[in-house]
């Protein structure tokens, strides 16, 4: 049990003084110490070097009193271990040569235990942990299904992923084959991040959002479900599903123990929709880490105030942008460790 437990009690539902606080991405662009690496090593060597992987993940815990450490990896190291060869071009992000576009493509895929592939992930969970020292607990990750299909299928970011959607509504068939290849893989890789020491587990749909709320009901929100109820028995699960405040209510009385919600839902609105059953993680926008650290630090206790102390982890709407000054990051997390009633 780590020393500072204040996520784990939080994600229990259990009354504390105030919310823990950690930042999707904090490892990231916005630190200097880690440009140095980026301007030296391309993004998936840092992601499969394991030292590398476990040091970037550090570098937050040494600046922030942060309460959780996330470990830095990619999402599409899943895809990639199936068969799907991505890499990240600069200047365009994920990128997939020959992207799956029939059922002869699902086919060819690899299914199930696909975790000799990502050894490096859990050396590098391994080494985190050891360097963690049991002072804080340490999140583990996930794509969610659909969002792993998006990129699949389209091949690179989108901002509508038509050829996603196209392929899920028209090669309906081969779209569930896919995404529950894709399901299967990731309960196999999660269940050995908890074994080499992830705390908590948290799915990120990014892209789920992009569906209506009766699609979300087909193509996302069942994997999603697989996925949790194949986990929580053994540690917390967290599902953010970016863009899905449609689905709060369903998804409060899954067995996922927290649901993150962006900044596009007002706190009252998500307590109200989850009728306060289940623990809230978020939701400052992060473009407003661009505000002066004092607007920040007003700002975060008030959602602090409408959210409450209970049931609640302070959290970013999405992931910490790469031009965020340190030290308005910094204001951030001090807002929230400082904060009283």
């Amino acid at each position: 049990m780590p020393k500072n437990d204040l996520l784990l009690r939080a994600l229990r539902g259990e009354e504390v003084s105030r919310p823990p606080v950690w930042m999707m991405r904090q490892a990231g662009r916005y630190l200097p110490e880690f440009m140095e690496l980026k301007d030296k090593y391309d993004f998936f060597t840092r992601c499969q070097t394991p030292d590398m992987a476990a040091e970037i993940t550090m570098q937050p815990v040494r600046r922030f009193p942060i309460d959780a450490a996330i470990i830095f990896s990619d999402i599409l190291v899943i895809p990639q271990a199936m068969g799907l060869p991505f890499e990240m071009r600069p200047g365009v992000g994920p990128w997939l040569d020959n992207p799956v576009r029939s059922a002869a493509d699902v086919a060819k895929l690899r299914t199930g235990d696909v975790n000799d592939e990502l050894k490096y992930v859990f050396d590098a969970l391994k080494i985190t942990k050891e360097a963690l020292n049991d002072e804080i607990p340490l999140i583990g990750f996930a794509g969610s299904p659909w969002t792993i299909f998006c990129y699949a299928v389209q091949g690179q970011g989108s901002k509508n992923f038509d050829k996603a959607k196209a392929f899920a509504y028209t090669e309906t068939k081969a779209a569930h084959e896919l995404l529950q290849k894709i399901t299967d893989s990731t309960i196999i890789y999660l269940k050995e991040k908890i074994n080499s020491g992830a705390d908590v587990i948290q799915i990120f749909d990014s892209w789920g959002g992009m569906l209506s709320p009766n699609d979300y009901q087909e193509f996302s929100y069942p994997y999603i479900t697989q996925i949790v109820d194949a986990l929580y028995e053994q540690v917390p699960v967290v599902v953010f599903a970016k863009g899905c405040w449609y689905a709060l209510d369903e998804m409060s009385q899954s067995n996922a123990s927290a649901l993150g919600v962006d900044w596009t839902i007002k706190p009252s609105v998500a307590r109200e929709m989850t009728k306060n059953r289940i623990t809230l993680q978020g939701n400052f926008d992060p473009s407003r880490l661009l505000s002066p650290p004092e607007t920040i630090q007003k700002m975060v206790k008030e959602m602090i105030d409408e959210f409450g102390t209970t049931k609640y982890i302070a959290n970013l709407g999405h992931g910490i942008l790469p031009n965020i000054p340190v030290e308005n990051a910094r204001a951030f997390i001090e807002a929230v460790v400082n904060y009283k009633k």
